[in-house]
């Protein structure tokens, strides 16, 4: 993870962006249940009268209020209505009745919690209008002997002041134990009788009132959806350029490995870690921006929210929080273990698939399709049944989840309607409350999304992380020298010995020779003698154990990588050629070189022929590792690379094994006639180096014999021996 962060730091600012939008989104997200819940409470059950506290009073109303109020509450009234006397279009088009009857009015300084101490009398106000609501409102109360047409609350007025006291002290201290909630509600009932007495159009203020709230849900759910889609931007294009750095990383890691590097990694495990395994690490990258950023921002702020609501449930978050967190944990220990096989078992088909494609032929020739075919259905049905097994646990954990938040809501109800039964919680807020656990459980689900994915994005990372954390071990010189102005493509070893890493014995022992410019040094022995480790050592695809090898008297390990390969071309035993054209693989070394140059190295290595009987000449195609023309074809395309590279040295590494012998006569004839410069060819035929101007006989790893081929028939047994085994009589004689 570490590494994933190193990645991502460089968009820190697109991250930042990333979280003040989350914060945005779960801000209007959290909004939406407060807005549901006042259109339940506010809008449905009150009427649409959003304050309990009535705009416009009549002045009758207010009369019997002083009633009931005591002097300091009564001087704290005046102060917040005053009688309305002038006119106000407005105010008399909502309520027209105010023309014929003289109302106060709430002014405009005042707030709702300045006038809380109002709602015990607003409730008597409305629960004293009529006998059988006061019986209701005080339990016990005898209002059956009151005179007709005089309703409790005018009875209480008419009551002598010591007596009414008691009798209002009594009310308070029964009300005093209702809830809160319970006392607001009816005092906004109490607010929609006197808005309906004074001529308002109830029915209207209620679906205004709906209306707008509705209206702001939409809003704000718009504003919601925009802040998603800038996030799923953003996080989209970060989690593309993250994968484009870590395969622009990794390729370049690759590149810079050496034959050492290459065997710690099959090249299947390293094309599924350039692939799939980046694929993941975006994926999950996305899943980080997106999700882990801001579940737990949504499940902060859902619990915050739900908790100001009503803190009596709590409970019921905690106790669907840890059943989802239990579920996540399993899951979790469950899935990881079945990731890291998951990656190693892609790796396992990818190999199976490249060595079947690869080897195609040779399969057909020997009849082993069926062979192989078993062998990939094993690799295919263990990476089957392990995805599988992912696959159930993902499936399982969706309903799992779902459960929890269902039974979480039924649990929610269940509670909450005895809350609301007693007077503690409104419909609205129980709405409300179950919006905001469903957040919360929504957030842990995003979690658990996140925990399922993660586990494979970290064995993808860690597998990513080995390729580019593994040491290369041939690098260039700290200090490097300049080599010398008078000196050109001469090649020394001096006592080389060379072990493969890991192994105990070494492969080249005490190895010293000079080649010179201009002349042709050839290198001959039996099959495991060491000629192609030694030639590889030049251009430092390994380096030596022992010893040093010098180019124009500078030791080679002092001479910057790029500087010792751009002097000394390299042809392999295998031709490779790159898919594009033929003359894009002779000008590999210069895209801008010259195509006299082009032509003239591929008439030196015998390929302007049949290069010339093609219908696009130089531009006709090659594919992929040169499959569309033959072996020799590809070896001479290789050797017109080497040549148009105009190095100072060489290389051929047995490369004209799959040339005829007259084409490659021919072929070393132009070379020592048009080629001045050193050249190293490393043969298994005889009759390929025989012309060269030293042949050194090598076998099991030291230096058995050097000379001219004539001189070497005469006192190297070893050479003598390859000899007969390859010329006639004729030909030793001769």
């Amino acid at each position: 993870m570490i590494k994933l962060m190193s990645f991502l730091k460089k968009y820190s600012l697109h991250i930042l962006v990333v979280i003040a939008l989350l914060f945005a989104q779960a801000a209007l997200e959290l909004s939406l249940p407060d807005y549901m819940s006042k259109i339940v409470n506010v809008g449905i059950q009150q009427g649409g009268i959003e304050s309990p506290y009535p705009e416009v009073i009549r002045e009758s109303e207010v009369t019997l209020l002083d009633h009931l109020m005591t002097q300091e509450e009564t001087e704290k009234f005046k102060e917040s209505y005053t009688l309305f006397e002038g006119e106000d279009p407005d105010l008399l088009k909502d309520y027209p009745v105010m023309a014929e009857v003289p109302v106060y009015r709430l002014t405009g300084e005042t707030d709702d919690a300045s006038l809380s101490y109002l709602n015990p009398y607003l409730l008597m106000m409305y629960g004293l209008r009529d006998v059988e609501q006061a019986e209701a409102l005080i339990p016990g109360g005898d209002f059956s002997q009151l005179p007709p047409g005089v309703s409790p609350i005018q009875a209480i007025s008419m009551m002598p002041e010591a007596e009414k006291r008691a009798f209002i002290d009594t009310v308070l201290e029964k009300l005093s134990i209702m809830p809160e909630a319970v006392i607001t509600q009816t005092a906004a009932l109490y607010t929609r009788g006197e808005y309906e007495a004074l001529g308002a159009d109830l029915n209207q203020i209620q679906t205004d009132y709906v209306l707008m709230a509705g209206l702001q849900m939409i809003g704000i759910a718009f504003l919601a959806m925009l802040v998603a889609v800038s996030v799923s931007f953003i996080a989209s294009r970060v989690s593309a350029f993250l994968g484009r750095d870590l395969r622009s990383s990794l390729f370049r890691k690759v590149a810079s490995f050496n034959t050492e590097e290459y065997g710690d990694f099959s090249t299947a495990s390293l094309i599924t870690r350039s692939t799939n395994d980046i694929q993941q690490v975006q994926m999950f990258s996305v899943l980080l921006l997106r999700m882990v950023f801001f579940a737990p921002i949504l499940g902060i702020g859902g619990i915050i929210k739900a908790l100001n609501t009503n803190r009596s449930m709590a409970w019921v978050i905690a106790v669907g929080v840890m059943a989802i967190l239990t579920v996540v944990v399993i899951m979790f220990a469950t899935a990881l273990p079945k990731f890291k096989r998951l990656q190693t078992l892609v790796d396992k088909v990818n190999m199976v698939v490249r060595d079947s494609l690869v080897g195609l032929m040779v399969i057909r020739a020997f009849n082993t399709e069926r062979h192989e075919e078993k062998k990939f259905d094993v690799a295919n049905k263990d990476l089957t049944k392990t995805n599988l097994f992912v696959s159930r646990l993902m499936g399982v954990m969706q309903p799992l989840m779902m459960l929890i938040m269902n039974a979480l809501s039924i649990l929610i109800v269940w509670v909450g309607s005895s809350q609301v039964d007693l007077g503690n919680m409104q419909v609205g807020d129980m709405m409300a409350y179950i919006q905001y656990t469903m957040q919360i459980m929504m957030s842990f689900l995003m979690l658990s999304m996140v925990s399922i994915i993660l586990p494979r994005a970290m064995v993808s990372m860690n597998r990513i992380g080995e390729v580019l954390d593994k040491e290369v071990s041939i690098l260039d010189p700290l200090e490097p020298k300049t080599l010398p102005a008078g000196i050109k493509g001469e090649i020394e070893f001096k006592d080389v010995s060379f072990k493969y890493p890991g192994a105990e014995d070494c492969v080249l022992e005490n190895i010293s020779f000079k080649a010179h410019n201009g002349q042709t040094t050839a290198f001959i022995g039996s099959t495991g003698s060491g000629k192609s480790t030694l030639v590889n050592l030049i251009p430092r695809f390994y380096d030596v154990t022992r010893g040093e090898i010098l180019l124009n008297g500078v030791n080679i390990k002092d001479i910057p990588l790029k500087e010792l390969r751009r002097r000394i071309s390299y042809v392999p035993q295998k031709g490779i050629l790159f898919s594009g054209t033929a003359e894009t693989n002779i000008k590999y070394a210069d895209e801008h070189m010259s195509d006299e140059k082009m032509r003239k190295a591929a008439r030196i290595a015998q390929a302007e022929d049949f290069i010339n009987e093609k219908e696009d000449k130089f531009d006709f195609s090659i594919a992929q590792g040169g499959s569309n023309v033959s072996g020799g074809q590809r070896q001479r395309l290789s050797i017109a690379r080497a040549l148009a590279a105009d190095a100072e040295a060489i290389i051929f590494d047995d490369s004209f094994s799959a040339l005829d012998y007259k084409t490659d006569s021919k072929l070393r004839a132009t070379l020592k006639k048009e080629v001045n410069n050193t050249v190293i060819i490393v043969a298994q035929r005889i009759s390929t180096i025989k012309t060269a101007d030293r042949i050194i006989v090598l076998d099991e790893g030291k230096i058995v014999g050097q000379g001219t081929h004539e001189e070497l028939l005469k006192d190297c047994p070893v050479y003598i021996e390859i000899a007969k085994s390859q010329l006639s009589k004729e030909e030793m004689a001769s």
